[in-house]
């Protein structure tokens, strides 16, 4: 049986192709705002670092009346790393919206998300996105989407999917591109004609999959799910089960239940089939767990999450700064931050070491704990992270084997060469090369994870910032051998104190200055790039000697060099193995695991 009046539809696209704009647009012309309400662009991504960066880093729920019909609308993320998002959220829908940029047609993550709506039988509503742009490629757009389709072994239905042509900028949608319109009316009517209904019996036996998660310190875990069977009124008892675990199921209650009403939460006592709701007042409640009538105990099959590929190792800050800047500096509060973060991250992996002062943390990639890392700072937390690793496995064989990713990069036709270069140092295979206009190639490589750290930053510099760069794992294969990670030593601190004008002044002739004058520092940690292989240590606290023949004035013809400010991710793609980043809320420091110098020498002697 099916809830008619209900669609629950999920928004699916490579990154920057705009789903949140078209979700803006949607929900104004949907009716959730008032006429004289001053909305904010992007007004789901609600995250600081979200609005910061422009990007979409955790699936959003929100719904939108229209007709009769209430449409579950959930905005999922582009960028590969938060791929889990978009996973588990699939099975909370009964169609996709794939989204494509009308320029820039399919991507890496475009054919990872379909395939998954694709696995799941999830019908597709094909939208092709920015069709006012003047470099628009509509029909070129369209027949890719179709080969990608065939590629994917769709369906005879899935292949019989309706076009709309959009600017959601704009606006605008329409089914013909000969016939312009000026609103969201053709979209609308195509979610309702061509998504079917969530189906299920609503006087059956109780039945939810947990597909996403919310935590709140005053209830705790907040479940968000689609009721499969049944209906479910709040202060009802329930049993929590999963699919993938043989461990007895346990009962307990449903405190409070909400549903999406626009942007925002409203308290429900009752909801039936179909509808998505959010449920809370269970204990350790988890991604995957199956809420069912306590007498009816049956678990829904949930999709298995990739694997991820990335780790790091997350330990208490030891420095001689440590504590002067952060909330939360010891161990308990670093490990309860991890392990609530694994509990709202499926592709997070959070494992002890046999220090209980450290922790090993795995992700989808760079940017994936980059992101972890940089809330956790927000939040206040002090801690240190070591250099990202690639996860190895090993093959039926015993050989050795290593996450490979499919990277596509548009760029203008005079730094093909450059990027060829590059890929060839970074053990990168070239799979295809395709002409994209008159001044662009578009490029496809398979290349090593591990070959990517490091490379967005030079990437930008050798396209002299022009070049489009995105890339999604694809496989686990054959490893390919050493890759140089970083040709450069780095310039380390001889002593504590704060750093001189005059210091800096000899020092920045070994290599490139991280820090200027009058900063704070300590012995072993690291402030510069030396233009050669090897490490140095440098007095950057050496004051000039004042005499009858020295003025301290001289010092303020000292020429400087403006230091070399690295974000985040680029800390991180620079440090070594031997090396730590210290993250504080106000400072990111870049030191040595070793800070004593005779130590570090008699470490790497007997290495």
């Amino acid at each position: 049986m099916k809830n008619q009046k209900i669609r629950n539809v999920a928004i699916i696209a490579h990154v920057d192709h705009g789903k949140t704009t078209l979700v803006d647009q949607m929900l104004k012309q949907g009716g959730v705002f008032r006429n004289n309400q001053h909305i904010a662009e992007r007004v789901m991504d609600s995250n600081d670092l979200e609005k910061e960066r422009g990007i979409t880093i955790l699936a959003k729920n929100t719904s939108i009346n229209y007709k009769d019909y209430k449409i579950n609308v959930v905005d999922t993320p582009g960028h590969a790393d938060f791929g889990g998002e978009v996973e588990r959220v699939l099975k909370m829908v009964n169609g996709v919206i794939l989204l494509v940029d009308a320029y820039e047609g399919t991507m890496p993550q475009t054919r990872f998300v379909l395939k998954k709506a694709l696995e799941l039988d999830n019908k597709v509503i094909i939208v092709v996105n920015k069709i006012d742009r003047p470099d628009a490629r509509i029909a070129e757009v369209c027949d890719e989407v179709l080969e990608l389709l065939m590629e994917l072994n769709a369906t005879h239905d899935q292949l019989d999917s309706p076009i709309v042509y959009c600017s959601a900028r704009f606006g605008t949608s329409t089914l013909s591109i000969d016939n312009p319109n000026d609103n969201f009316i053709p979209l609308f009517d195509t979610i309702v004609q061509h998504i079917d209904a969530p189906e299920g019996d609503p006087v059956g036996p109780f039945q939810m999959l947990i597909s996403a998660l919310d935590y709140n310190d005053y209830v705790g875990p907040i479940g968000i799910g689609r009721i499969e069977h049944g209906t479910i009124s709040s202060n009802t008892p329930v049993a929590i089960t999963n699919y993938y675990t043989t461990d007895k199921p346990r009962k307990s209650k449903i405190a409070t239940m909400f549903r999406f009403e626009g942007l925002e939460r409203i308290p429900v006592e009752t909801a039936e089939s179909g509808e998505i709701v959010c449920i809370s007042g269970i204990d350790g409640l988890t991604i995957g767990d199956t809420v069912c009538h306590p007498e009816h105990i049956n678990a829904i099959e949930f999709p298995k999450i990739d694997e991820p590929s990335v780790e790091m190792t997350f330990a208490v800050n030891d420095s001689p700064f440590a504590g002067k800047e952060g909330k939360f500096v010891t161990s308990r509060n670093l490990r309860e931050r991890l392990y609530k973060e694994k509990i709202k991250d499926v592709s997070i992996r959070v494992s002890d070491t046999d220090s209980a002062e450290a922790f090993k943390v795995c992700g989808r990639g760079e940017m994936h704990l980059s992101i972890l890392i940089e809330n956790m700072r927000r939040e206040g937390y002090e801690f240190q992270v070591s250099m990202p690793k690639v996860l190895y496995k090993k093959d039926e064989n015993g050989k050795i084997t290593e996450p490979i990713d499919r990277i596509t990069c548009d760029v203008p036709n005079d730094c093909v060469g450059a990027i060829m270069n590059k890929m060839g140092l970074r053990k990168g295979e070239l799979i295809e090369m395709t002409p994209f206009g008159e001044t662009r190639m578009k490029l496809e490589f398979d290349i090593p994870s591990r070959g990517l750290f490091g490379y967005k930053s030079e990437f930008l510099t050798d396209t002299k910032g022009e070049g489009i760069l995105s890339s999604i794992f694809d496989r686990y294969d054959t490893y390919r051998g050493e890759i140089d990670r970083r040709s450069q030593g780095s310039l380390i601190v001889h002593e504590t104190g704060e750093t001189t004008a005059y210091g800096l002044y000899n020092a920045q002739e070994r290599g490139n200055l991280f820090l200027g004058a009058g900063i704070p520092v300590y012995a072993g940690m690291v402030i510069g790039e030396n233009a050669k292989p090897e490490d140095v240590v440098v007095n950057v606290c050496k004051k000039k000697q004042l005499t009858n023949m020295r003025a301290s004035g001289s010092d303020e013809s000292l020429r400087l060099t403006p230091p070399k400010n690295f974000s985040l991710e680029q800390s991180l793609t620079f440090i070594a193995d031997d090396e730590y980043l210290e993250v504080t809320p106000k400072n990111i420091r870049i030191r040595k695991k070793i800070l004593d110098a005779g130590l570090r020498k008699k470490s790497d002697s007997s290495k």
